[in-house]
């Protein structure tokens, strides 16, 4: 696995590459990842290549690996892989690439991202930028073997976009056994969170993209009229500094709690204190943290959009609004939360609950070896032996032309499209 987050980085690929490659190793599998350093990362892990990084790039908590290690290819030797399995289209996602054309492996490519969704990253949210990281994921796609969508939703978009390689919905998995047996009471009396509070939480990278301007918009309204209410986030990033003023300046400090980055057993008790969870993102491929409120009992009030609109029924689990809502009109769901039958509000949690068992950690890992068996089945994937070495440069130049073709096209389409629509 290639992969250009990893731990101790916090976030949805972090996560799902973590959970995907442990749950392999239990079912009996070798997984080998290969990631940046990051700040913290141990000396010494099992199974884990670190390639050196740009630490904290553009001001991010993102670590930029320099896909360049004389010891690869000799771990690689002593590893020898039946496959590749990609989670980026760049960086340490092209290094994927050509180590399985030189090694003649199939290589596998999750679509993690919604790269275009992220314009405020390059070039103050340039269009043609924005056109040309869609289309170099696309072409990245297309240049593997085969492709992983987190969501049916993510699958819809390759599709309408004109991928030509084989797509296969795979959510990532949660572990249950994590999320099932938070202790909710012990997180509120750490936050000073009155037992009698009415909790609406969120968890993520607080990030421009994820719409938390609206988000703090939202709750604002709905904390002023509700004065039981507080409002609880788990995450870290660019965002908190501009939430806590918001809430500075509507006089509501006191209601908000925001606990930073969390993991394990304490992000388990951030979900078990919340009553209902506040997700507001249109930029998701798959809304991983939803599936783990789920799993602990939670249900959500969302948006329609990608990611959200797979795992919220509305009046089922939860609440799923109008992409478009207001932020009042998401206020005024919350507030419905609030005021509701605790019987009604126990078939939602339970609706939760029924939900999440679609997404345990097991069922994605089984999913994955399926997929990566009809993969091997359809690409006969080891290296011959005798294999010459200018069969190997042959095959190694021309992935390499491959790329380099993918980055023409990629550049010709954003500077040259007619007509720029995002």
């Amino acid at each position: 696995m290639f992969t250009n987050t990893f731990s101790p980085h916090v976030g949805g690929i972090a996560r799902s590459v973590s959970e995907l490659a442990a749950g392999l190793r239990d079912a009996g599998h070798n997984v080998l990842v290969v990631a940046p350093e990051f700040p913290g990362s141990p000396k010494v892990e099992a199974n884990v290549i670190r390639i050196p990084a740009l630490q904290q790039f553009a001001g991010t908590d993102f670590s930029v690996p320099i896909p360049i290690s004389r010891s690869l290819d000799k771990d690689l030797d002593a590893f020898a892989p039946d496959i590749v399995h990609s989670h980026h289209p760049f960086l340490l996602g092209g290094t994927a690439l050509r180590v399985a054309a030189f090694r003649n492996l199939p290589i596998v490519f999750t679509y993690h991202t919604r790269y275009e969704l992220y314009g405020h990253y390059a070039l103050q949210n340039s269009k043609i930028m924005m056109r040309l990281a869609l289309s170099l994921s696309l072409g990245y796609a297309d240049l593997c073997d085969a492709v992983i969508a987190p969501s049916q939703s993510t699958a819809e978009f390759l599709y309408q976009n004109d991928i030509k390689v084989p797509v296969e919905i795979i959510p990532t998995g949660v572990k249950a056994s994590q999320f099932n047996a938070g202790d909710g009471a012990a997180a509120r009396r750490e936050m000073g969170i009155p037992d009698d509070a009415f909790v609406v939480g969120h968890v993520g990278r607080l990030a421009p993209e994820k719409n938390l301007g609206y988000l703090t918009d939202s709750l604002i309204s709905f904390l002023k009229k509700d004065h039981r209410a507080h409002f609880l986030v788990a995450g870290g990033g660019a965002m908190e500094a501009q939430i806590r003023a918001d809430f500075a300046e509507a006089k509501l400090s006191e209601k908000l709690h925001m606990v930073g980055v969390v993991q394990g057993h304490a992000l388990a008790n951030i979900y078990a204190a919340m009553d209902v969870f506040a997700f507001s993102s249109h930029s998701e491929t798959q809304g991983l943290v939803l599936a783990e409120a789920m799993t602990a009992g939670v249900s959500v009030v969302a948006l329609d959009a990608p990611g959200a609109c797979e795992i919220v029924e509305d009046g089922y689990n939860g609440r799923l609004l109008a992409s478009n809502a207001s932020p009042k009109v998401f206020a005024d769901a919350l507030a419905v939360f609030a005021k509701a039958d605790p019987d009604e509000i126990q078939k939602l949690h339970a609706g939760a609950k029924a939900t999440s068992q679609l997404y345990v950690n097991h069922r994605a890992v089984q999913h994955a070896v399926k997929f990566y068996s009809s993969v091997l089945a359809t690409k006969p994937n080891a290296m011959k032996v005798e294999a010459s070495p200018w069969e190997v440069a042959m095959r190694s130049l021309g992935r390499e032309w491959k790329i380099i073709g993918n980055v023409a096209h990629a550049v010709s389409d954003a500077v040259l499209a007619p007509n720029i629509d995002l």
